[in-house]
């Protein structure tokens, strides 16, 4: 399993953006698709005190926000030290 988690669902185009991104990055990824299952749902809910929205991310499950905190944890120079082997 990878250390990096993408609670997504199926229509959404950030969810894509996301993915496409860590792609580029070279960044492992796995992807929990909470419109097809309830359970990830759940685990996504608990994960992220209820948030609402996706993408939701998570590190070694520890949650690090959405797109944009993904994109500044990149900026900042900090993803790279998450996702280190």
């Amino acid at each position: 399993m990878s250390r990096v988690m993408i609670y997504s669902t199926g229509t959404c185009p950030i969810c894509d953006k996301t993915k496409t991104l860590l792609t580029k990055w070279s960044i492992p990824y796995s992807e929990a698709r909470v419109d097809l299952d309830r359970d990830q749902l759940k685990e996504m809910l608990e994960l992220t005190n209820h948030a609402r929205t996706v993408p939701q991310i998570a590190i070694d499950g520890k949650w690090i926000g959405g797109f944009n905190e993904l994109t500044e944890l990149h900026m900042d120079g900090e993803l790279d030290a998450l996702v280190e082997s």
